[in-house]
């Protein structure tokens, strides 16, 4: 196996805070423990201590180990490393999003009341921008990106469609902060520029696609002037002079 990176370091403390923590509080919690919000911020939805407990560890370990399983084991491994730095903070962040949410679980169990929406909308608008700044400097490979049938055809596709995708998740994260001004339309501020991002950036990548294809073709049948046809030319004026 091969030595883990800085940032794969941190992930993985991360991932050993979340088991910490749901060792270390497993006596304090009830029997059966809110686990779900809905969009006003009332629990709609409890589970046996044990699941709940133990669902976000062993969800963050699983988060943790695909990310490092596909940046060896990608067919486009070459690419994956032009922009390791960035995919890499991916997965901290992803593995900190885990933890962040765990406990705040941890601490509603506990007895302390607060809008959970409103907690978790700037962890969404962080998660969100830094996904948009990974995918911006992403280069084609078959884990992580905007992998459409069109943009894993070609590199110029690619980047043009994450150049625009990154973006587009920015913008995402500023909108879905005004969730925290707007409690009850978090969720629209959140889903709705996130669905929009996700339709527009599919036929954008299928658009350039055919730019590209288009342009390609046009090259392709430009006629090129014969070089040695023009010397013959050259040579027949200055035998009539």
């Amino acid at each position: 196996m091969k030595k883990l990176r800085k940032l794969e370091v941190i992930s993985l403390l991360f991932v050993v805070l979340t088991f910490l923590f749901a060792f270390a509080f497993y006596p304090d919690m009830p029997d059966y423990m809110a686990s779900h919000w809905d969009a006003q911020g009332v629990v709609n939805g409890y589970m046996p201590k044990a699941c709940a407990l133990f669902l976000l560890p062993v969800l963050s370990l699983v988060v943790f180990l695909l990310f490092m399983f596909f940046s060896r084991a990608d067919p486009m491994n070459e690419n994956i490393k032009k922009f390791i730095q960035h995919y890499d903070l991916l997965s901290t962040v992803v593995t900190a999003f885990i933890f962040y949410i765990f406990v705040l679980i941890l601490a509603w169990n506990k007895g302390f009341r607060f809008d959970f929406v409103v907690f978790l909308v700037p962890a969404l608008s962080i998660l969100f921008y830094f996904l948009g700044v990974v995918v911006s400097k992403s280069k084609r490979n078959y884990t992580m990106g905007i992998r459409t049938p069109w943009t894993l055809q070609s590199d110029k596709v690619w980047d043009e469609t994450h150049r625009i995708g990154g973006r587009l998740f920015k913008m995402c994260a500023i909108i879905s902060l005004f969730g925290v001004l707007l409690p009850i339309m978090a969720v629209w501020l959140l889903l709705a520029p996130l669905l929009f991002t996700i339709i527009f950036i599919v036929f954008y990548s299928y658009h350039v696609y055919k730019k590209v294809e288009l342009k390609s073709r046009v090259l392709r049948y430009v006629p090129i002037p014969a070089k040695p046809a023009a010397r013959r030319v050259k040579k027949t004026v200055k035998k009539k002079r």
